[in-house]
């Protein structure tokens, strides 16, 4: 990394595996020097203070859509390329990329389904998922945590809730990992040709499934949807289809990587995890701590509204910013020991569910998911430890595990 003070740039590569592997060495260094930093590899300005990004979550002079106030020419944008257009389609209609007032209504439809106590209902489903995953590799004395639990347990959830066959649950994973990579640095034109191909099998296979459920309802989310376009919610086919392809895959992919970064934290920090999950209460404050030390997002973009005046930095609308989950989270100016892994935490005002209009709708149901797996682990498996050293993806900006190998 080389930091630039002339004009507070950063010359630091996403991909670099001692980056990617601990970034949070880099964020103190950072952060030090500057809260507002330009990362050249991503062409932004970046926040990396958790005053800023806790701020700038919530100020309306920044969003996640852009094209609903100027068009691609007074922005000076090139058109989009024709060969990604089938995906950037899908995403203009997700809940994750709109702004009121066309997201108030949609959040309003999906809020039902992920407000504490709907969500709450769905431990005792958790918890025999868990279980039953653990029967599996139990008797083999280790395991690649990462596919045989971190990976099921949210995705069959997510299935469930939304309506989908358990038995696609192969197929939504093999989509969501090609759609996911168009969000990484650096992508290739393979991965983006690959993530086109992966929508439009979606967003087939989704609209025959939406036609079958139209005329065999169920008590599930994709049914309540279909029912609230037919009330005159105004919920249009393409958002349907977008809205399910958003529960489906922001609905697993960071949770995975919460419960796998948050076993591997729980183990080399040397934290009784059984103890800390004795009781509702500390396993709460435990789940928030693991997310705050070591999240599975690390960057979230807003688009600048309108020309802004930001701590004396001129942003103009229409450029793009970077809010550091990752470093908010470890901010000594808000965290007393923030690299230190400590269970009873509390306040804990950790950033990684984002903030403002756009906080996660599923945040309710990944902490349950993480306490009662977490619980559920370390009751089965007390003498868990690592068989060796886990790497992490080259995946920036998202934060996971490539694999956590594990035995007992």
């Amino acid at each position: 990394m080389e930091f630039f003070s002339s004009d507070n740039s950063v010359d630091l590569d996403p991909r670099d595996p001692a980056f990617f592997n601990n970034p949070y060495p880099a964020y103190h260094a950072i952060r030090q020097r500057a809260p507002a930093f330009f990362w050249k590899q991503f062409g932004m300005w970046c926040f990396a203070s958790h005053a800023d990004v806790t701020a700038l979550f919530r100020d309306k002079r920044f969003g996640r859509q852009i094209l609903h106030i100027a068009t691609r020419e007074e922005l000076g944008w090139p058109e989009m390329p024709a060969h990604v257009k089938p995906f950037y389609d899908v995403e203009d209609h997700s809940l994750l990329s709109l702004e009121p007032p066309d997201h108030t209504r949609l959040r309003t439809l999906i809020n039902r389904a992920f407000v504490s106590r709907q969500v709450e209902r769905l431990a005792p489903r958790i918890e025999k998922l868990a279980h039953e995953l653990i029967d599996t590799f139990e008797a083999k004395g280790r395991v690649e945590l990462i596919e045989a639990f971190a990976t099921p347990i949210p995705v069959i959830v997510i299935a469930e809730l939304l309506g989908v066959p358990t038995d696609m649950v192969p197929q939504l994973l093999e989509w969501s990992h090609k759609m996911v990579a168009m969000y990484q640095f650096g992508r290739s034109r393979d991965a983006e040709d690959q993530a086109v191909k992966a929508t439009q099998d979606f967003v087939a296979y989704l609209k025959s499934y939406i036609t079958a459920r139209r005329k065999k309802p169920a008590d599930d989310l994709m049914s309540h949807l279909i029912t609230a376009e037919t009330e005159g919610m105004k919920l249009t086919e393409d958002e349907l289809v977008s809205t399910c392809i958003l529960v489906l895959n922001a609905g697993h992919e960071a949770t995975v990587h919460a419960l796998g970064n948050g076993v591997k934290a729980l183990l080399e920090e040397g934290i009784d995890a059984h103890a800390a999950l004795s009781d509702v209460e500390s396993g709460e404050r435990l789940v928030e701590e693991l997310l705050r030390f070591d999240a599975p997002l690390h960057l979230f973009t807003r688009y600048v509204l309108e020309d802004v005046e930001w701590n004396g930095l001129s942003l103009k609308k229409g450029s793009e910013i970077g809010l550091m989950l990752g470093a908010a989270n470890r901010d000594p100016a808000r965290y007393k020991d923030p690299d230190r892994l400590d269970p009873t935490r509390d306040p804990n005002p950790q950033q990684s569910f984002g903030g403002g209009i756009h906080f996660c709708v599923g945040a309710p149901l990944a902490r349950l998911e993480m306490r009662v797996a977490l619980k559920v682990l370390f009751e089965r498996l007390p003498q868990l430890r690592l068989a060796q050293e886990p790497a992490y993806r080259d995946a920036y900006h998202f934060h996971g595990l490539e694999r956590l190998d594990l035995e007992f």
